[in-house]
């Protein structure tokens, strides 16, 4: 018996584009909408683009991290996000290259900033 049908094969489809779509290149936009949830700060990897101001509003919507605040330390930013408060984060790049940014201990919780 052949168990092949537009079923099992829309099921394969849809859990290949999924994963096509986990491994795609962040998009280039310095105002970047962002939470910390359960799972960190989402999105993680951020591209924008150098001598722009960027600007993060991020809002916490977890209390089950350590991300309660968000650390960049080259542009000297250290600043509380309260839970269920959107807070905005602005600074302006002026070289190309990655930020790591993340939480203050040591930005275990985090990700990365590219700078293009």
């Amino acid at each position: 018996m052949r168990t092949s049908s537009p079923l099992v094969f829309t099921l394969l489809a849809t859990l290949l584009a999924s994963a096509c779509s986990r491994d795609a290149s962040p998009t280039l936009s310095n105002e970047v909408t962002m939470k910390v949830t359960d799972k960190g700060f989402e999105p993680q990897d951020l591209r924008v683009q150098k001598d722009k101001p960027v600007k993060l509003t991020i809002t916490r919507v977890s209390d089950a991290t350590c991300a309660t605040e968000i650390v960049i330390d080259e542009h000297n930013i250290k600043t509380p996000l309260p839970l269920n408060e959107a807070v905005s984060v602005t600074f302006t790049p002026k070289q190309t290259g990655q930020l790591k940014y993340g939480c203050a201990m040591d930005k275990m919780i985090g990700g990365v900033i590219r700078i293009e």
